[in-house]
C-alpha cells in the first residue's frame, strides 16, 4: 500500500490551515517505500514553533497505515520529540492512551 502526495497534505490540512496564516509550506518530497520525506518552508524557515508543528505533523501521519517513518529534511523535528511521539502512539496501541 502507498500514500501519494495529495493524500499527505489532505491528512495535514488542520496544521496547514494554521500554516496558510503564518506563510507557512509544507513541501511533499517523497512518499516511496512508506517513507515520507517533507520539508517546512516559507514562514516555516527559523520560526520556533515549526519543532511543533512538525510533532504534530509527524503524529498525524504516523497514525497512517502507509506510513513507516516520516522525515523532515531540515531537521525540524528533534529526535527527543520523535521518541516522545513513538512511545505515545506505542502506548495508546496498548490501549493505555495515558501518558503520565
Amino acid at each position: 500500500m502507498t500514500i501519494t502526495a495529495e493524500e499527505v497534505l489532505k491528512e495535514i490540512g488542520p496544521v496547514q490551515d494554521v500554516l496558510d496564516a503564518h506563510d507557512g509550506v509544507v513541501t511533499v518530497l517523497d512518499t516511496a517505500d512508506g517513507i515520507v520525506m517533507l520539508s517546512l518552508d516559507g514562514g516555516c524557515v527559523g520560526c520556533s514553533s515549526t519543532p511543533m508543528t512538525a510533532m504534530q505533523i509527524y503524529y498525524s501521519l504516523k497514525k497512517l497505515e502507509p506510513v513507516s517513518d516520516v522525515i523532515f529534511v531540515n531537521g525540524e523535528l528533534p529526535e527527543y520529540m520523535r521518541t516522545f511521539i513513538d512511545q505515545k502512539m506505542a502506548d495508546e496501541s496498548k490501549g493505555d492512551g495515558e501518558i503520565v
